[in-house]
């Protein structure tokens, strides 16, 4: 089963650590909230990085 990172965007609090960490992966929309662009761009090492660095942890993987 593969996974997906999400994001509960009712929850980011649009600090942009997560768009920081890793560019190529997430961006602030135009409502300054976080989403995903392109998972594959980075190695998981970062993806977890942003996992961990997230002050209210509204990013995770999901089971898709």
């Amino acid at each position: 089963m593969a996974r997906r990172l999400f994001v509960e965007e009712k929850e980011c609090i649009g600090c942009g650590l997560c768009a920081e960490i890793a560019p190529g992966v997430f961006r602030l929309n135009a409502e300054g909230i976080a989403e995903v662009i392109n998972p594959e761009e980075n190695n998981e090492k970062n993806i977890q990085e942003v996992l961990d660095e997230c002050p209210i942890e509204c990013i995770h993987w999901e089971d898709g």
